[in-house]
């Protein structure tokens, strides 16, 4: 077996996870920039007969679209046999349709794209929305690891007490499937509009939280606006400070300052994305999923 671990700089501390599982050489890509601002990207160059997976978080993915094509090409110039993509937070999944007039459609050209330079992909709970699968979008094998078991874990062992909130419809999918394999209680806040200007949220049930700490989850916490209005109506109900739980920790601009500032006892993340809130690992269960992958291409390559 000769497998090779790639890993872009941000997400060193990931990759030393994910290799031990991968049975995987890490190999870490070199990445730096001419005063031009082009990139210079640096392989290990000792690939001949191996299977390579890189690994990058997209979380700004137009800095590092060029690096991590220039990165898949020259492993396979190097003598890879196979090149995967781990992207723990995959970006461009919001626009899948044309909402005006003019617009691209990224979703699926992001996806042929990254099926240039691929032959595997393995994410995090990608957000899907008119494509319900990734497979609908990808035509490479491509799979997405559930962070579900791993949260559910972390806030059953964390807060005993805990009644988990959504703040808005969309995190429903998220919050009822983590709530069910906790085994705690959950609720999603609903929206009234008042006017042409004036939305308000209210919990459902107030009195079921009563004497619960609550548990804020979304899968991509970005502006934090949805957030800190939640944030806003728990307050006026009285209820301990709530924990805030976000499966990909994207925190645009200062989004992380405001929410530290609001009245949350805690925020955490997993680590899909490098940051200090960092505190749920899914390495173990990313590896599987990526050894998997790598077996099934180098099988196929081997009968073809």
């Amino acid at each position: 077996m000769n497998r090779v671990l790639m890993s872009f700089p941000a997400d060193a501390s990931l990759a030393a996870t994910i290799a031990p599982a991968l049975q995987a050489r890490l190999a870490p890509v070199g990445w730096r920039h001419f005063p031009d601002g082009e990139s210079l990207v640096t392989l290990d160059d000792s690939l001949e007969g191996a299977d390579v997976a890189i690994l990058v978080s997209l979380r700004d993915p137009d800095p590092l679209a060029l690096p991590l094509r220039f990165a898949a090409q020259s492993a396979r110039e190097f003598g890879a046999r196979s090149v995967g993509l781990i992207a723990p937070y995959l970006a461009y999944m919001r626009q899948d349709k044309r909402f005006h007039r003019g617009e691209a459609i990224s979703a699926p050209l992001f996806a042929r794209f990254l099926e240039e330079s691929f032959d595997w992909l393995v994410t995090v709970d990608p957000h899907l929305h008119r494509f319900h699968r990734l497979q609908s979008l990808y035509s490479i094998p491509a799979t997405h690891v559930s962070a579900t078991p791993a949260v559910a874990s972390w806030i059953a062992n964390a807060i005993p007490d805990a009644m988990l909130i959504g703040p808005d419809s969309e995190s429903e999918q998220w919050v009822a499937r983590i709530a069910a394999q906790a085994g705690m209680p959950w609720q999603v806040l609903s929206k009234h509009r008042h006017g042409d200007y004036e939305v308000r949220v209210s919990l459902p049930d107030a009195a079921a939280a009563t004497g619960r700490t609550p548990v804020l989850v979304d899968d991509i916490v970005s502006s934090g606006r949805t957030i800190l209005e939640t944030l806003a109506h728990l307050q006026r109900l009285a209820l301990p400070p709530p924990v805030l739980v976000a499966i990909h920790p994207v925190f645009a601009g200062d989004a992380y300052a405001q929410l530290q500032a609001a009245g949350l006892a805690r925020i955490v993340s997993t680590d899909t994305i490098a940051h200090p809130s960092n505190a749920i690992p899914l390495g173990a269960a990313l590896a599987a999923a990526a050894s998997t992958l790598m077996s099934s291409s180098t099988d196929s390559r081997e009968d073809s």
